[in-house]
């Protein structure tokens, strides 16, 4: 392709709408173009770049013994009403586009495709001889983002390559878990990604567990916690560790103690003179479930540690059967702004106690009239510790469980893990963090999908089982932009080979130059005979201007017809690292055919 051919417009000036690198030079160097917050056009230089994805993505899909498919994007509420999952799309996490059609109709724009899928198997997948079987798309997916920013990484419409897998148990399902699990590996690994895979929440999809697969970058919206060993890294809202041990309380006799000021942990651990490892902090939660029902949570963590708010909506999920629920619609911290919808009276605020009556609660019917009370596993083992007493300017120094407080009857783990925690495999490996880039997700679905929606197939003795699932998603257009991310220096992009839009570009630094442009015009046409896809920047520009754009668009290699043409010989600028090097004219179509595999 030539430049002068080309619709390429570069910026020599960031776009105001920009955050972050990435998302600045896919504007700068021509690469998409904005139409509204979160939509985008991929210009030609980019949907190189997705094909090329794209292609290594079918390749490892097929060789994992994946078939291609593609499903409606347009579907019926009905579907997902059956799943139990229209309410949370729509209404409590609010990502799916939903519209009413001339005959009144639900339909929703698939932001996922599990129901689909689902109703796909449940009518075509009748014996275990089918099995197993695993069908992927490659296509427009829509979620309807709040805040749409950073361009592709969160936008409203975006190409993702979704993968649903069906066995007949779990062991068969695991066996295709793990097919994908490498597919993905080898996928990144082709793109010239430097990546990790991490245990993960499985959030709305569901399921018994899941992984990420998070491109690592300085700018990641993910942090992520390992282990120098390599036997450990997960998503922090998944992770787990072990807390620092709590001091030995002084407080040897219980006493409710007058603490003037001290609403927060940092006054009161001042006012005491303890540490903060000695205090039972209690916090409420307004979780709103799936019936309409909202429950008020009552939770006593450590003073020193932060609540996991993923993990305690999934510990609450878990218990929402004990209220007619299926899951929570909504989390959010209880305040003082909020109280008078569920307050019966003034709440004592910064002094809070584990045991805070029930008669606090309004009696009203969508309200549940106690409190559910969760117990970090952090304060279980806490003696002689202090917490609020239910009265402002008040609290509890030297209680116990059993004695001041009822005992602790069952735990859950809703903490944050931390860099410099102990982990649970070996306490003497120290997690460690790294920002990463979610870029794919793998779930072992199992039977939630198959038994709500009646996807079932018969077994060898004639019995009709439910089928079990696994998904698997890859952010295609993310994972370009991931790329860049990874790579790139302050004069622009720097991408993998594999993944560039051209291999290499031709830079002619005079056009007025007949030797330069007779040169230009040779390799350029040897190199595509080569099967070397090049871009030749035949514009009537400075050659300053050509080099800047050259490295803006971060095509691998770039060839310059200018001084050394005296010698016979072109410069070959290696984009990464800046390597330049002289080679004869006639070696240049041998020295892009032998470079290593990168």
């Amino acid at each position: 392709m030539r430049c002068s051919r080309m619709l390429l417009v570069t910026l020599r000036e960031d776009p105001a709408e920009a955050e972050i690198i990435s998302h600045k030079l896919l504007l700068r160097a021509g690469y998409i173009r904005r139409v509204s917050p979160g939509i985008y056009v991929y210009l030609p230089l980019l949907w190189r770049v997705l094909q090329k994805i794209i292609n290594i993505v079918r390749t490892e899909m097929e060789k994992a013994g994946a078939q291609e498919c593609l499903l409606p994007q347009l579907q019926p509420a009905s579907l997902w009403q059956e799943s139990g999952r229209w309410d949370t799309y729509t209404q409590g996490e609010g990502i799916m586009f939903a519209l009413t059609d001339r005959q009144q109709r639900e339909l929703g724009l698939g932001p996922t495709h599990e129901e689909v899928i689902t109703d796909v198997a449940r009518h075509l997948i009748r014996s275990y001889r089918q099995l197993p079987l695993n069908l992927y798309q490659i296509q427009t997916k829509f979620r309807d983002e709040i805040r749409p920013r950073f361009g592709l990484m969160r936008g409203r419409e975006f190409i993702m390559k979704d993968a649903y897998s069906f066995d007949a148990d779990e062991a068969g399902m695991k066996q295709s878990y793990e097919k994908m699990y490498q597919a993905y590996c080898n996928i990144l690994e082709r793109c010239g990604l430097s990546y990790r895979p991490v245990q993960a929440d499985s959030g709305a999809i569901g399921g018994s567990g899941s992984q990420e697969f998070m491109v690592l970058a300085q700018a990641g919206e993910d942090e992520v916690l390992y282990t120098p060993d390599g036997q450990y890294a997960a998503n922090v809202e998944k992770a787990v560790s072990l807390p620092p041990e709590p001091v030995p309380s002084p407080f040897a006799q219980p006493e409710k103690k007058f603490t003037p000021n001290t609403a927060t942990i940092e006054s009161l651990c001042d006012y005491l003179h303890c540490s903060p490892t000695q205090v039972v902090k209690n916090l409420l939660y307004q979780a709103v479930l799936d019936t309409g029902l909202m429950v008020l949570v009552m939770v006593s963590i450590r003073g020193d540690q932060e609540v996991n708010e993923v993990k305690l909506t999934n510990a609450i999920s878990r218990l929402a059967g004990d209220f007619q629920g299926g899951q929570v619609l909504k989390l959010t911290i209880a305040d003082q702004d909020n109280q008078n919808q569920w307050a019966s009276q003034p709440i004592p605020w910064g002094y809070l106690a584990p045991d805070l009556p029930d008669d606090y609660l309004q009696k009203q019917p969508r309200l549940h009239p106690q409190f559910l009370r969760l117990f970090d596993e952090t304060v279980v083992r806490l003696t002689h510790f202090v917490t609020g007493a239910n009265q402002v300017d008040h609290h509890w120094v030297g209680a116990n469980w059993g004695q001041q407080f009822p005992a602790i009857q069952q735990t859950v783990d809703v903490r944050k893990a931390r860099p410099g925690d102990q982990a649970v495999h070996n306490p003497q490996q120290i997690l460690e963090s790294a920002r990463g880039i979610e870029v794919g997700h793998i779930f072992q679905l199992g039977t939630k999908y198959s038994q709500r929606m009646g996807a079932t197939y018969t077994n060898e003795q004639g019995q009709e089982l439910p089928l079990v699932m696994g998904c698997y998603g890859l952010g295609v257009s993310r994972l370009a932009q991931a790329a860049i991310e990874q790579s790139h220096d302050d004069q622009g992009m720097i991408w993998p080979a594999a993944i560039a839009p051209y291999l290499v570009m031709i830079s002619v630094p005079n056009m007025q130059d007949a030797a330069q442009v007779a040169v230009a015009e040779e390799l350029y046409q040897a190199l595509q005979q080569a099967g070397i896809e090049t871009l030749l920047d035949d514009r009537p520009e400075r050659a300053g201007v050509k080099f800047k754009d050259a490295d803006l668009l971060g095509i691998p290699y770039r060839i310059v017809p200018g001084r050394s043409l005296a010698q016979n010989k072109v410069e070959i600028v290696t984009r990464k690292g800046r390597v330049s090097q002289e080679v004869p004219v006639a070696e240049v179509v041998r020295f892009f055919r032998e470079l290593p595999p990168q």
